[in-house]
C-alpha cells in the first residue's frame, strides 16, 4: 500500500503540473452557471403549463434537467478519469517515468493500484461536487428534489470507476493517444448500447433490446448511469414517470443488487487482467 500511495501522490502532482486544478474549475463554473440559467428559464416556462392528473410539470422539468446534468457529469468525470490514467503504463514507459517508479517487480501492483486510487479520488470528488451542485440548483430554483439524493450520485461514481479501470487495462497494451481514442470510442459504444435498448423497447424489438442491454452490461458504466436515472425518477408516477424514464440520451432502467455486484466484480476482474498483462511486459 505504501507504493500505491506514493503513485497516487504522483498522480496529484501530475494534475498540478498540467494545471488541471486550474482548467477544470474554470470549465466547471461555466457549466454550473449555464445549468443554473437553464433551470431558471425552464421552470419559469413550465409555470405557465398547468399540471394535470397525468403529468406533473414540476417533476417532469426537474427530473429532465437533473437527468441531463447526470449525463454531462458522467461524461466529464469519465473524461477526467481517462485523462489521468491513459498514460499509466505504455505512455510513462516511453517517457522514462515508469522506469524510475518501478524499481522491483512487486512495485508493479502498487503502480496500477496507485494510479487507480489517484485517478479515482480526483474524478470521484469532481463527480460528487458536480452532482451535488446540480441537485442544489434544481432544488433551490425549481423547488424539486429527487426522492433519492445519494444513490443516483453513487451510480455515477461507480460508472467513473469502471471507466478508469478499463483505461488502465488499455494503457498496458497501447500508448497514451491510442488509449484515449479507444476509451472514448468505448464510452460512445456504451452510450449507443443504452440508446439501442431504449429503441428496441419502443419498437417492440426483443433482439435490438437484448443487444442494447448486453452492450450496457459489458460496459457497465452505461448500466450504472441507467440505474442512476431510474433512482432519480423513482418518485414520479403516471405519465410523468413514463416520460422522464426515457431519460436524456439513454433510458432509465433499474439494475438492482445484481448490477452492483457485477460492477464491483467487473472492476476487480479488469484490475486483475491489467496486473497480469503488466507483469509480463518488459519496460
Amino acid at each position: 500500500m505504501t507504493t500505491a500511495w506514493i503513485i497516487a501522490r504522483h498522480t496529484f502532482r501530475e494534475c498540478a503540473r498540467r494545471r488541471l486544478f486550474i482548467v477544470v474549475p474554470i470549465a466547471t463554473v461555466a457549466f454550473i452557471a449555464l445549468y443554473a440559467v437553464g433551470n431558471h428559464f425552464a421552470f419559469q416556462s413550465s409555470d405557465g403549463v398547468a399540471s394535470s392528473g397525468f403529468v406533473n410539470r414540476q417533476a417532469l422539468t426537474g427530473a429532465s434537467l437533473l437527468g441531463l446534468s447526470m449525463f454531462v457529469t458522467l461524461f466529464l468525470g469519465s473524461s477526467l478519469g481517462i485523462f489521468l490514467s491513459f498514460s499509466a503504463v505504455r505512455g510513462d514507459a516511453e517517457t522514462g517515468v515508469l522506469q524510475q517508479l518501478v524499481v522491483r517487480p512487486v512495485a508493479r501492483s502498487g503502480l496500477l493500484l496507485g494510479r487507480f486510487i489517484g485517478a479515482a479520488i480526483v474524478s470521484a470528488t469532481y463527480v460528487a461536487f458536480l452532482y451535488a451542485a446540480s441537485v442544489l440548483i434544481t432544488g433551490l430554483i425549481g423547488d424539486w428534489w429527487p426522492e433519492s439524493l445519494l444513490l443516483p450520485g453513487l451510480s455515477l461514481l461507480g460508472g467513473v470507476l469502471v471507466v478508469i479501470a478499463l483505461t488502465l487495462l488499455t494503457s498496458v497494451f497501447m500508448t497514451a493517444l491510442p488509449t484515449g481514442i479507444v476509451m472514448f470510442m468505448a464510452y460512445g459504444a456504451g452510450l449507443l448500447g443504452g440508446l439501442l435498448s431504449q429503441l428496441g423497447e419502443a419498437l417492440d424489438s426483443p433482439t435490438l433490446e437484448t443487444i442494447g442491454r448486453v452492450t450496457s452490461w459489458v460496459l457497465p458504466f452505461e448500466a450504472l448511469y441507467q440505474a442512476g436515472l431510474d433512482l432519480l425518477t423513482r418518485g414520479a408516477t403516471g405519465l410523468t414517470r413514463v416520460i422522464v424514464q426515457l431519460g436524456p440520451l439513454g433510458g432509465a432502467e433499474s439494475g438492482g443488487r445484481t448490477l452492483v455486484l457485477w460492477a464491483v466484480s467487473y472492476v476487480a476482474l479488469v484490475g486483475a487482467g491489467a496486473l497480469a498483462a503488466f507483469s509480463r511486459r518488459d519496460l
